[in-house]
């Protein structure tokens, strides 16, 4: 067989993966308010939560609360990732949609779902301990999962899964149709984590 051949990466599952600058110090403030909301509201919701606590969605109505200070201080990571898709980003369509908190303790998982009627989703981690579980993400692509050969060596090509190690102040933005989870706590402390949808408003 000729050597003269390539493989074409055509329509990529992307996973957007930032350190966000200064996150100590946002993270602060993020921990703060979340365990304040948890306090006035302790049943939260029912989600894709397994035994930890889901927020309500954060409340942007005061000009400069946590919530708000927060996404000014990521919104250029927003960008950053218009900007690689070659998308047309306005301060004035583009919105977040809805932002909210996890707490895990140990114990306590997140289980496969996604985020429909968005473009991207994403998840900030405000507390991430040493072996509080992974972020795992799934091929969305359906025929991959049942029609396939037996696989010989896992490798980008044939994989259905990536489990991700995440740390302390990492944003991972993502399209909002790829189906994905998060590991179980194992640690014994929480894991924290903020969620939050981007959508374009016409």
């Amino acid at each position: 067989m000729s050597n003269n051949s390539s493989i074409l990466k055509l329509f990529p599952q992307p996973i957007f993966k930032y350190q966000v600058d200064n996150y100590n110090n946002i993270n602060e403030q993020l921990l703060k308010y979340i365990y304040e909301l948890r306090k006035k509201d302790n049943e939260g919701v029912k989600k894709s939560n397994i035994n930890g606590w889901h927020s309500r969605s954060f409340d942007f109505k005061e000009k400069n609360n946590v919530p708000n200070k927060f996404y000014s201080h990521i919104n250029n990571y927003i960008k950053d990732v218009f900007t690689k898709y070659g998308w047309e980003y306005n301060d004035t369509n583009v919105k977040c949609t809805s932002m909210w908190a996890i707490i895990n303790e140990k114990g306590n998982f997140n289980i496969e779902h996604t985020h429909p009627n968005n473009y991207l989703s994403a998840a900030y981690y405000v507390k991430a301990p040493d072996n509080s579980g992974n972020f795992k993400a799934t091929n969305p692509n359906i025929i991959n999962r049942h029609i396939r050969p037996k696989t010989k060596e896992a490798n980008e090509l044939n994989s259905n899964s990536a489990s991700l190690k995440i740390n302390e102040g990492d944003l991972l933005i993502f399209p909002a149709y790829i189906p994905h989870s998060v590991e179980e706590n194992k640690s014994e402390e929480d894991r924290v984590i903020v969620s939050f949808n981007i959508d374009i408003i016409r």
